[in-house]
């Protein structure tokens, strides 16, 4: 699976740093619930709201330049959609890394 990274962000952003940190900080800001959100849904088998906030997580996965990530996303959804939740190890792992890495920058 691709690693993330800021490189999206800074061609963004361009010389404008004030740009690039509020993009971060906001990545930083709304991660962590969306994370508790997807976890709480799928433990509730609320396929609607997993499927919902699937649809929010991979434009994040985008943003960060994790094109692997991105596409399970856009699969992920679809299937949730059909209730079926058999990429949710895969999406999870997806999430941790992008926990992970926001703690870095």
């Amino acid at each position: 699976m691709s690693m993330p990274n800021l490189d999206y962000i800074k061609e963004l952003a361009g010389d404008d740093i004030e740009f690039e940190n509020q993009f971060i900080q906001i990545l930083k800001t709304e991660f962590p619930s969306e994370k508790v959100f997807y976890e709480k849904a799928i433990s509730e088998n609320n396929f609607y709201d997993a499927a919902q906030i699937v649809h929010k997580l991979k434009h994040k996965f985008n943003i960060l330049s994790m094109t692997d990530a991105y596409a399970l996303s856009v699969t992920y959804e679809e299937e949730l959609n059909a209730q079926n939740m058999e990429k949710d190890e895969q999406f999870l792992n997806a999430l941790c890394t992008i926990e992970t890495y926001l703690k870095t920058i």
